[in-house]
């Protein structure tokens, strides 16, 4: 039987995160900086909501997982919708009834998305599939540019034409790997703000607590990591990661369209990787999404799966929500019959973002 508790992050004592960083030091799949605690720690000052389920067996930890408490005992995952993968923090090969675990911690559902695959007690319950890009660093940037270019060669002309371009544009170019200038994080959120509104998506850092979280991602185990193109002097793209010893994560690209003549958002990637290679960062994670360059450029993919745990009406309702869904797609309607699938996960991605 699982003993749970629901804890604060900053409520963990000492020997609890002891045995934190002992699962993610022994477990491969968590070298995410999603699943560091110098994330955790970020996201419980940016948001009031954050809790970690802290389950035990006979007095001995067994798993965490940090989540977001809602309304009617609705939960989800850390980070809510600016989290691509997230899971439970555990010992390898971890096997637990994921229900039995949110029923004792006192959660109705949890819808969860971008889990870990490898995970039993998550994949039991999922409903989707889907994967998060890799570029395997961890032969060095050569290898990795070799490998790649015998599988798309076609892909990689591109990218030294475009390069060639680079070099040769009036002005010269400057590339810095950690750009600490406060107007270019700015600089970069008002773009990514204008591209979301562009392109109909819900603008991430319209809310306050986005902002916020980026601010206060700086931890040792998980840092803010904001790099930068500039062209003929003028800034031509920006990213904005995470970063642990071990594995970067690809967050917010931007770039000034004014310049997309440069392939600018591509070639400030390609030399983070070469920087990354040479820090001895063995992994770039692109997260998921259907995205040619993710394609072209990925070594493999992280299994990740989405569903809902629980229990009660909250689980009932996001079935009854999921078969309406559903059927509404094999209706034959054409377009028509993706409307409901798309309002509810228009409504569920609003509620995510604002529920802090």
């Amino acid at each position: 039987m699982l003993n749970v508790t629901a804890v604060k992050p900053i409520d963990l004592s000492r020997a609890e995160r002891g045995a934190w960083q002992a699962f993610v030091d022994a477990c491969p799949s968590l070298a995410s900086p999603y699943f560091s605690l110098g994330f955790l720690d970020a996201v419980g000052a940016a948001r009031r909501d954050t809790r970690v389920l802290v389950a035990r067996q006979s007095g001995t930890i067994r798993a965490f997982l940090p989540l977001h408490a809602g309304l009617m005992g609705h939960a989800r995952p850390l980070a809510g919708p600016l989290g691509d993968h997230h899971g439970l923090i555990a010992a390898p090969g971890i096997d637990l009834d994921l229900g039995e675990m949110l029923k004792a911690g006192g959660v109705g559902v949890f819808g969860f998305y971008g889990a870990l695959a490898s995970q039993a007690p998550l994949r039991r319950h999922a409903l989707t599939r889907d994967g998060s890009w890799v570029i395997d660093l961890s032969g060095g940037y050569d290898a990795f540019v070799e490998a790649r270019a015998a599988v798309d060669a076609k892909a990689f002309r591109n990218l030294r034409a475009r390069r060639r371009k680079l070099e040769s544009a009036d002005g010269g170019f400057e590339f810095r790997i950690q750009d600490d200038r406060p107007d270019v994080l700015q600089t970069a959120l008002a773009w990514k703000s204008a591209q979301y509104r562009r392109t109909g998506v819900f603008d991430a850092f319209s809310v306050r607590w986005t902002v916020d979280l980026l601010n206060r991602i700086k931890a040792d185990d998980c840092r803010l990591q904001v790099s930068s193109l500039e062209i003929g002097g003028r800034l031509a793209a920006v990213h904005v990661g995470m970063r642990t010893d071990r594995v970067l994560h690809y967050w917010f690209p931007v770039y000034d369209p004014e310049f997309s003549g440069f392939g600018p958002g591509l070639a400030l990637l390609m030399d983070i990787c070469q920087v990354m290679a040479a820090e001895g960062v063995a992994e770039v994670h692109l997260g998921p999404g259907d995205y040619e360059f993710k394609a072209q450029l990925a070594s493999w993919q992280i299994g990740l799966v989405s569903g809902f745990a629980g229990q009660g009406a909250p689980l009932a309702v996001q079935r009854a929500a999921r078969a309406l869904e559903q059927g509404a797609e094999r209706l034959p309607i054409g377009p028509m019959a993706r409307l409901p699938g798309k309002a509810f996960r228009r409504i569920d991605l609003l509620a995510g973002f604002h529920a802090a």
